[in-house]
C-alpha cells in the first residue's frame, strides 16, 4: 500500500468529507445569519460568540461530546465487522447533527438571514472550506491508522471528528475571508456601476440622514413627492453602499423623477462615500443624538458625519430644527422645520397646523406622537420647495400608514400592542414612551434597553431606566442592558414587584400572557437581533 492510503481509501475520504462539509453547512444557518447582521465581519461574529448566554460555543460543544461518545459506542459494537466499524460509527453524527439543524432552525433569528446572492456565495465557499478540512482530518486519521495498525484505534479513527462542530466558528470566519477576496472587487464594481447610472439619469436625488427617523422620514417625503412625482427609494432601511447600488441597479431610472435614498453611518467618512455613489440635489437631516456612539466614539465624530451630506448638496438642505444649533454654518443653503405648531398627539393619532408659502392647514395623521409631526414637517419643507401643492402635501399625511417596527399600533383581543422594535435611541425611546402613556388602561412596556451608545451606555440606559417608573409591568430582556436599566428604574422610585426581568423575547411573550387584559397597552421597543 506504500506509505499513502490506496485509491479506494481516498474515495472514502473524499465521501466523508463531502459528507462533512455539507452537514457543517446545514448547521450554520444560524451563526451565518448572524454574520450577515454584522456587515460579514469575522471579527465581530466572534465577539458575539463568547458573550454570556448566547450558547453558540456550548450547543456546538454539546453536539461534539454526543458524537465522539455515540461514535465511540456504535464503533465498538460493530468492531467485528472489522474496519468497517469505523464507517457504520459515523452514523451518530447523521443523527445529532440533523437533531442539531433541525433545532437550529426553530431558534431562529429574529431578524433573519436574507439569502442574497452574496449569502449563497458564502454557502457555497464554506461547503467546500468544510469539505477540504474534513478531507484533511479524515486522511490524516486513516494514515495514521495504517501507520499504526493498531486494532482499536482503526475502530475508533472517526471518532476524533467530533471536533468538527468545535471548529464551525473558525472555519465560517475563514470562509467569509476567503469570499472576500471575491465579494470586495464585486462590490466596488457594483457601486461603481450604480454611481454611473445617476450621473447618467439626471435623476432628481434626495439624500436622508440623521440619527434616528431616516425610514420614517423616507416613507413620508415618498409619499408627499409621489403626489406629482414618479418616486423610486431605497428599500427598507437600506443605508449603505451595496443598499443604494441595489436599488438603483435593480431599476430602470427613466422610469422615476426622484430617487430618495436612505444614508446610514456608522463612522465619520461613510456619508461622504455615499453621497459621491448619488450626490445629492436635497438632502434632509432628521436629527443628531449618541447613536452608534460605540463606533463614531465622540458626538463630534457624529455632527463631522452626518454633516457630510450638507458639503454635497447640490441645491438645498432641510434640517430638524432641534439640531439647527450643530449646523449654524451650513456649507450649503438650508432651511430649519418651523412649519408645524399647536401639535395635538393621542392614542388615536396625531394632529398638527402646518404652515407653507404663508398658507396653513389642519392636518391629522394615524401615526402616533409629537415626534412624527415634526417629521412630516421636514418632508413637507422639501416637498413644498419641489412644487408639491399645500394640499396635496396634507392629503399625502392623512394617508400615511404606520411604518413597520415604529410605533406601529395593531390591535388583539381589545389589547393595544406598540411595536417600536426598531426604535434603537435615547430620544426615540422618550417619544415612545410618551406615546404609551397617552392610552388609557394599564401600560407595560418590554424593552432590553437601548445599545451602541459607547461609553455613554452605562449612563443612559440608567436614565431610560428612571423613565419606566409608574408603569403598571416593566419587563427586562437579556443581560446586555438590564442592569443599568434596572438601576435607574428603582433609583427613580420605580416598584420593585412592578419588574421583572426575563431572558428572551419569547420568555417575556410568555409572562405577558399570564397578565395582560382587555383595554391594556404594551410597548415592545427596541427588540435587539440576536446579534446584541
Amino acid at each position: 500500500m506504500g506509505i499513502f492510503i490506496s485509491v479506494g481509501k481516498t474515495i472514502e475520504c473524499i465521501l466523508i468529507a463531502l459528507w462533512f462539509g455539507a452537514l457543517l453547512t446545514l448547521s450554520s444557518n444560524k451563526l451565518l445569519g448572524a454574520l450577515q447582521g454584522f456587515n460579514y465581519s469575522g471579527a465581530k461574529l466572534m465577539r458575539w460568540a463568547r458573550k454570556r448566554n448566547n450558547m453558540s460555543f456550548e450547543r456546538l460543544a454539546l453536539l461534539g461530546m454526543l458524537c465522539v461518545l455515540s461514535s465511540a459506542v456504535v464503533s465498538l459494537c460493530f468492531s467485528f465487522t472489522g474496519k468497517w466499524a469505523a464507517i457504520i460509527g459515523l452514523v451518530p453524527y447523521a443523527i445529532f447533527f440533523a437533531l442539531y439543524i433541525y433545532a437550529d432552525f426553530k431558534i431562529a433569528l429574529r431578524v433573519s438571514a436574507v439569502r442574497t446572492k452574496r449569502f449563497k456565495r458564502l454557502e457555497v465557499v464554506l461547503f467546500f472550506v468544510s469539505a477540504i478540512i474534513s478531507y484533511i482530518i479524515i486522511t490524516l486519521l486513516n494514515f495514521a491508522a495504517e501507520v499504526w495498525e493498531k486494532p482499536l484505534f482503526t475502530v475508533l479513527r472517526y471518532c476524533p471528528l467530533a471536533i468538527l462542530p468545535l471548529l464551525l466558528l473558525p472555519i465560517i470566519c475563514l470562509s467569509n475571508s476567503l469570499a472576500k477576496i471575491y465579494e470586495v472587487p464585486h462590490n466596488r464594481t457594483y457601486i461603481r456601476k450604480a454611481t454611473k447610472k445617476i450621473a447618467a439619469s439626471g435623476i432628481t436625488v434626495v439624500g436622508i440622514t440623521g440619527s434616528y427617523g431616516k425610514t420614517s422620514t423616507k416613507n413620508i417625503l415618498a409619499a408627499m413627492l409621489g403626489k406629482k412625482y414618479r418616486v423610486l427609494t431605497t428599500p427598507r432601511s437600506h443605508n449603505t453602499p451595496i443598499g443604494i447600488a441595489l436599488a438603483v441597479n435593480a431599476n430602470d431610472l427613466e422610469n422615476f423623477d426622484v430617487f430618495i435614498a436612505e444614508m446610514g453611518a456608522r463612522n465619520v467618512g461613510d456619508i461622504a462615500e455615499l453621497c459621491a455613489i448619488c450626490p445629492p440635489d436635497y438632502s434632509l437631516l432628521t436629527g443628531i443624538c449618541s447613536q452608534h456612539l460605540e463606533t463614531f466614539e465622540s458626538l463630534e465624530n457624529i455632527i463631522k458625519a452626518k454633516g457630510e451630506i450638507l458639503a454635497a448638496t447640490r441645491k438645498k438642505a432641510f434640517i430638524a430644527a432641534d439640531c439647527a444649533e450643530y449646523f449654524a454654518n451650513c456649507p450649503c443653503p438650508a432651511e430649519y422645520c418651523s412649519c408645524v405648531s399647536d401639535i395635538a398627539a393621542g392614542c388615536g393619532g396625531t394632529s398638527f397646523t402646518l404652515t407653507l408659502g404663508g398658507e396653513s392647514a389642519r392636518v391629522t395623521t394615524k401615526l402616533l406622537g409629537a415626534h412624527c409631526a415634526l417629521n412630516i414637517g421636514l418632508a413637507a419643507q422639501l416637498a413644498f420647495e419641489m412644487g408639491v401643492s399645500l394640499k396635496d402635501i396634507a392629503e399625502a399625511a392623512e394617508e400615511l400608514d404606520f411604518v413597520e417596527h415604529r410605533l406601529q399600533l395593531t390591535q388583539s383581543n381589545g389589547i393595544n400592542i406598540l411595536d417600536d422594535g426598531y426604535n434603537a435611541n435615547i430620544k426615540g425611546a422618550r417619544a415612545a414612551l410618551e406615546v404609551l402613556r397617552a392610552f388609557p388602561g394599564r401600560k407595560l412596556i418590554v424593552t432590553p434597553g437601548i445599545v451602541e451608545l459607547g461609553i455613554l451606555e452605562e449612563q443612559e440606559n440608567r436614565q431610560f431606566g428612571g423613565l419606566l417608573a409608574g408603569l403598571d409591568l416593566v419587563i427586562l430582556v437579556g443581560d446586555t442592558l438590564v442592569s443599568p436599566v434596572k438601576e435607574g428604574y428603582l433609583e427613580a422610585g420605580g416598584d420593585p414587584e412592578k419588574l421583572l426581568v426575563r431572558e428572551t423575547l419569547k420568555d417575556a411573550q410568555a409572562e405577558l400572557k399570564k397578565v395582560l387584559e382587555r383595554g391594556d397597552t404594551v410597548l415592545f421597543l427596541n427588540d435587539l437581533p440576536d446579534i446584541y
